[in-house]
C-alpha cells in the first residue's frame, strides 16, 4: 500500500521530493574522488616543473598525455565547483534571485571551462608566446 504523507494542498501544488537528490549526491562524490587523483597529478606537475625554463615547461605541457590529463583536471574540478555552488545557492538564496543565480552558475562554469580548455589547447598546439620577454 502506497502511503502519501503530504497534505492535499501540497499534492495539488506539486510539493515534495524532486527525485534528483541522489544523482546530484553521487556526481559530487565521484568528482571529489576523481579530484583526489587528478589534483595529486597537478600538484606533482607543478612541483616537478619548479625551476624549469619557459621552453621546458611549454614542452612538458604540450605533451598529448599531459594535455589530456590537464583537461580532465579542469573538467572534474569545474563540474565539482558548479555542483557545490548549486547546493549553496539552492540552500541560501530563494525566489527569482535563486533562479537567476542558478542560471548564472551554469554559464559561469561553462565560461571558465571554455577559457581553461582553450588555454590547454593553445599550449598543446604550441602557439603560446610569453607575455613578458624572457631574458636569455
Amino acid at each position: 500500500m502506497d502511503q502519501d504523507f503530504r497534505t492535499p494542498l501540497s499534492r495539488v501544488r506539486g510539493l515534495g521530493s524532486a527525485k534528483d537528490g541522489t544523482q546530484h549526491f553521487w556526481h559530487q562524490r565521484l568528482t571529489a574522488m576523481a579530484n583526489l587523483v587528478l589534483i595529486t597529478f597537478f600538484v606533482w606537475t607543478v612541483v616537478a616543473l619548479n625551476g624549469a625554463t619557459w621552453e621546458e615547461t611549454v614542452a612538458y605541457l604540450s605533451s598529448p598525455l599531459v594535455a589530456i590529463v590537464m583537461v580532465m583536471v579542469l573538467g572534474a574540478g569545474i563540474y565539482h565547483m558548479k555542483l557545490g555552488m548549486q547546493v549553496i545557492i539552492e540552500d541560501y538564496v530563494h525566489g527569482a534571485a535563486g533562479k537567476a543565480l542558478l542560471i548564472a552558475n551554469v554559464f559561469f562554469a561553462i565560461a571558465i571551462a571554455a577559457a581553461c580548455v582553450f588555454a590547454v589547447l593553445k599550449l598543446g598546439f604550441g602557439t603560446v608566446v610569453p607575455i613578458v620577454p624572457i631574458a636569455s
